[in-house]
């Protein structure tokens, strides 16, 4: 089993940067593909970003080309989640999520753990 706590969320201002991290404990971190998800009031849950396990391959949902970037510390058992260009459209919760032996997918059932949540809100 794995417990994922988020952190780094808050309030920035549009154009800004922000960088999310997501902490991992309790199994063998490098064997879990991480995703990054997220949902703003009233909206679906939104696929953002993943990387596989072996932190070879990254991908990325079509709004965050670009401007966020996702990467792995399995020395820390952290991912992280770097946005630049904050725009007001980000503002959401954001999730992480862990997939056993994964490669990285955009469909939020693929992942069995998720964390709480981190909220992110991006002034304009």
């Amino acid at each position: 089993q794995v417990q994922l706590v988020e952190s780094g969320g808050g309030l920035a201002p549009a154009g800004g940067s922000l960088r999310l991290s997501c902490a991992a404990s309790g199994d063998t971190f490098n064997t879990y593909a991480m995703g990054w998800f997220r949902q703003a009031p009233g909206k679906e849950r939104e696929f953002v970003a993943a990387i596989n396990y072996s932190g070879r391959t990254n991908y990325y949902g079509h709004f965050a080309q670009g401007r966020f970037t996702t990467w792995r510390d399995d020395s820390k058992n952290t991912v992280y989640l770097h946005v630049n260009s904050l725009k007001p459209e980000d503002t959401a919760t954001y999730y992480c999520a862990a997939d056993r032996w994964g490669e990285g997918s955009s469909d939020p059932s693929d992942y069995e753990y998720w964390g709480q949540g981190t909220q992110v809100t991006v002034s304009s």
